[in-house]
């Protein structure tokens, strides 16, 4: 088992608030690095702490701006590489690029595919990721990856809010596997909706499979970017009947218009509530009323101190599973 002494973690610019806190609930100081610039805009790092033989956990999210991100997590793994780390572990909250897993036409990139192989060639050992777009992706690195869930943490808040006869909606077929596993945890049905996505950003919705008639719907995605697909899903299920929309999800982009979207629907009263993780730091510009930030900085801190001793990460889950049991268990009385 690791000696606390033995571990740095350490956090890069879009992830120093949520590194800060997963220290803290660790009981660990942060490792200290800066980071700065040339004059024509190059990255410069340079280490403060030393990790010289020590196992190292360097958290940052590749959220927007994600080249910019994405350029300083590569730069500060050759540092730690050079400086001699015994074993980088990366974790990201929010890997950006995952979305551009497959060739939807002709001559397109798999671009998630190439940003494995940047952050694997730069030093990273082990990634630690939450709710990658798909599964699958972790098959695109050829070293073991931890494809964390946020729905724990999502199901406490919506039990907590004590929402009546609910109902899981997944905005698509891809994410029926996301939206069951809320639904189980729950203990409430599933609907999904049928869409067809006519380009990045913009969909169609052709039906809704399931009965969200006179009920509390909560719809449940990875991210939301602009908002418009999710949006749309939320305005059919309405008119399919359902008395309230909550949406629920890990990512929060918030990219163009999307506050000003969610400020509106939720002025219609098409939604009630928008729900999502801290994953992604969003700025004040990128907030709104009705707009909800939960922390799962416990549940990253819990994971990487059961990694620091070697103790299974699904005892983890497991623990976080009972205690949602009890809760349901208790709001059903």
């Amino acid at each position: 088992m690791l000696d606390k002494n033995d571990v740095v973690i350490l956090g890069l610019s879009a992830s120093k608030e949520f590194s800060k806190l997963v220290c803290q609930k660790i009981n660990l100081k942060p490792g200290e690095i800066e980071v700065s610039r040339f004059a024509d805009g190059e990255f410069n790092v340079q280490l403060k702490t030393s990790v010289r033989g020590k196992e190292v956990y360097l958290i940052q999210s590749t959220a927007p701006p994600v080249n910019e991100n994405l350029m300083e997590l590569l730069i500060t793994l050759d540092a730690l590489m050079r400086a001699s780390a015994a074993k980088i572990h990366v974790v990201i909250p929010y890997f950006g690029y995952a979305r551009q897993d497959r060739k939807m036409l002709g001559r397109q990139p798999i671009t998630c595919k190439l940003v494995a192989n940047l952050l694997v060639t730069a030093g990273m050992e082990r990634l630690i990721t939450v709710d990658l777009h798909s599964s699958q992706e972790q098959g695109f690195f050829d070293i073991p990856v931890d494809d964390l869930r946020a729905t724990h943490d999502l199901a406490t808040y919506i039990i907590d809010q004590e929402i009546s006869n609910p109902v899981v909606v997944s905005p698509d077929h891809g994410g029926v596997v996301r939206a069951r596993r809320l639904a189980d945890l729950l203990g409430c049905s599933l609907a999904v909706i049928d869409k067809r996505r006519s380009k990045p950003n913009q969909s169609e919705v052709k039906f809704v499979l399931g009965d969200v008639k006179d009920k509390n719907a909560i719809i449940i995605d990875d991210m939301i970017d602009t908002g418009g697909t999710i949006l749309n899903a939320a305005k059919a299920i309405r008119e399919h009947g359902a008395k309230s929309v909550y949406i629920v999800a890990t990512h929060g982009l918030f990219s163009l218009d999307a506050v000003d979207r969610f400020n509106q629907a939720i002025k219609d009263e098409v939604i009630t509530e928008v729900v999502v993780t801290d994953t992604i730091a969003l700025p004040k510009e990128k907030q709104f009323k009705g707009l909800k930030v939960i922390s799962i900085t416990d549940f990253i801190a819990n994971m990487i101190s059961a990694s620091i001793k070697n103790k299974s990460l699904t005892e983890v889950y497991d623990n976080k599973t009972d205690l949602l049991l009890k809760k349901v268990k208790k709001a059903i009385k």
